[in-house]
């Protein structure tokens, strides 16, 4: 027989891993807000910002020779030099005026990136621009710039070096000049020797190739624009927006102070889950067990067969069905398990302390006419109504004699009643939810054990609370149920199916209830088996089979 223990600790960690994704996937409005959030700000991206051409030309940087030995002085090349070179306001306004736009220097400037390979001697001018041509022209007269100005440099150097040669040539002129005068041969070829090695010199520095080095690639206009597309870009807001919402969830999720797991309501309640129940049919009735089928019946007789044949029974054959707060429908609950006891060949009586107007028994299909041969229903001295639940056959329901706000405790009526169920049947009992009144307290420590009705509004603090009340107010907590829609409810828990027999076992007629039974009641753990002369076994049990 299956115990119902607690559920989480029969999976492993990818349920647990799968029970994460899903407890995320709970906020479907927050993801699909911020998924929504990153697809529009990639299309208000991708459609606002410029398109922008990016044309790239490389330069290589000629060694400079020295003029005075004629030595290449590869050490002199410093390309980070050469960068702030390039990117200089002097290069900029060469480029400006070759492009005829003087005036704007400092804004071409703006759009250009000097980079160079490593280890090599190449500038790599890259230029964005609105358009595609106009790029490559900027890149290109950028180029040109550049080694327009490097060969001016080069070319003052060289001017430097021959005035002064030239100052030297010119006073040793006049020198050999005054030797020839004296008529001294010897010191007049000698100055002669050194006014020609001085001449040669500056012939030599005045062939000097000044130029700063060579264009090895123009920038060409490019085909599209530079930077990621609106694809990418749409892409990119899709992603953004995903892990955003990812985020949020996570941080709904961590904050979130309703209980959203089979396993946070068995931590705050200290009770394992007993049954969880689908949502209601389309037509929404009170009664269902017996009265319509469905997934929602079944569940029903599935709670009511695991209360009777597993350790979580009810000692004293009574029962304490109760909502914490405004989340769950314990009525609907008490009325549905009551039926499916009753179903099973169990003598119930369900006793209605919610003090609501209408009460249960304005809701509940009630039995008219003679129930027992002698023309009364059973029970009609004390108030007692008997309820038609269809093929599950019929259970007495005891009516709150209060009316609505009426803060009469319910337990002095009900203790006599419940003394007197207890020999003789199946009591159940529904009270307004325990945080609201103090009708369960009361009740709690008459009864064999407490059923808690929890819903997608419950909250991990209210079930924290109810578990201290019950406790000390000397009640047992069985277990809860869970009243929730699965189809649109994302509590974790509520599609993973709970171990349980077959529905078909649990409705049995009355003195065919399993050996189990016999010993759980032996025990005081179950619910008591039906009397022989039960005056709600009759024929309905056995069409129902």
């Amino acid at each position: 027989m299956p115990s119902p223990t607690h559920l989480d600790d029969r999976y492993d960690e990818p349920d647990q891993l799968r029970d994460q994704v899903r407890q995320l996937l709970t906020y479907r409005a927050t993801i699909t807000l911020a998924i929504a959030v990153g697809l529009l700000g990639g299309l208000l991206l991708a459609l606002l910002r410029p398109d922008g051409y990016s044309a790239t030309s490389d330069v290589l940087v000629r060694s400079r020779m020295d003029p005075a030995f004629g030595v290449s002085n590869d050490n002199q090349v410093l390309l980070g030099t050469e960068r702030q070179m390039a990117l200089s306001p002097a290069v900029a306004a060469r480029a400006a005026g070759a492009l005829g736009e003087p005036s704007r220097a400092g804004a071409l400037s703006a759009g250009l990136r000097v980079t160079s390979p490593p280890n090599t001697q190449i500038l790599r001018l890259e230029y964005t621009a609105p358009t595609a041509q106009w790029a490559a022209r900027v890149s290109n007269a950028f180029a040109e710039a550049y080694l327009a100005d490097r060969q001016e440099r080069t070319q003052a150097l060289v001017a430097r070096m021959t005035s002064g040669l030239e100052e030297q040539t010119t006073e040793l002129s006049e020198r050999i000049a005054a030797k020839q005068r004296e008529k001294n041969a010897a010191a007049t070829a000698a100055l002669q020797g050194q006014n020609e090695e001085l001449q040669k010199r500056i012939s030599d520095i005045r062939a000097f190739d000044t130029t700063g080095g060579d264009i090895i690639r123009r920038a060409e206009p490019p085909t599209r624009p530079s930077g990621p597309g609106r694809a990418p870009l749409i892409g990119l807001g899709l992603l953004g927006g995903l892990l955003l919402g990812i985020v949020l969830a996570w941080l709904r999720s961590a904050l979130e102070p309703r209980a959203r797991s089979v396993g946070e309501v068995q931590g705050a309640l200290g009770a394992p889950v007993l049954g969880i129940l689908p949502g209601p049919g389309k037509d929404g009735e009170l009664l269902e067990v017996g009265r319509s089928g469905g997934d929602r019946a079944e569940a029903y007789r599935t709670l009511a067969f695991r209360l009777r044949h597993t350790g979580g029974g009810t000692p004293g054959g009574s029962l304490l069905v109760v909502a914490p707060g405004r989340g769950g429908d314990a009525e609907a609950v008490a009325v549905n398990l009551a039926a499916a006891l009753a179903e099973a060949g169990d003598d119930v009586l369900l006793m209605d302390a919610t003090a609501g107007t209408p009460g249960l028994s304005a809701r509940l299909p009630l039995v008219d006419g003679d129930l027992d041969g002698t023309g009364a229903s059973s029970g009609a001295a004390e108030g007692r109504v008997v309820v038609d639940a269809g093929t599950a056959g019929r259970f007495t329901l005891l009516p709150d004699a209060r009316g609505t706000g009426d803060d009469a405790p319910a337990s002095a009526p009900l203790t006599d009643t419940l003394a007197s169920a207890g020999s003789g049947g199946a009591a159940l009992v529904v009270t307004r939810p325990v945080l609201e009144s103090a009708d369960a307290l009361a009740v709690a420590p008459r009864v064999g054990g407490v059923l808690v009705v929890g819903g997608d509004r419950t909250r991990r603090d209210e079930l924290k609370r109810v578990s201290e009340l019950i406790g000390c107010s000397g009640g047992r907590i069985l277990g809860a149920v869970l009243d929730i829609d699965t189809h649109r409810s994302p509590f974790l828990g509520a599609s993973r199916p709970l171990p349980a027999a077959t529905p078909t076992a649990a409705v049995r007629g009355a003195g065919e209830l399993p050996a189990q039974h016999t010993e759980g009641t032996e025990q005081g753990e179950k619910l008591p088996q039906p009397q022989k002369s039960s005056p709600v076994q009759d024929d309905t049990v056995t069409a129902s089979r």
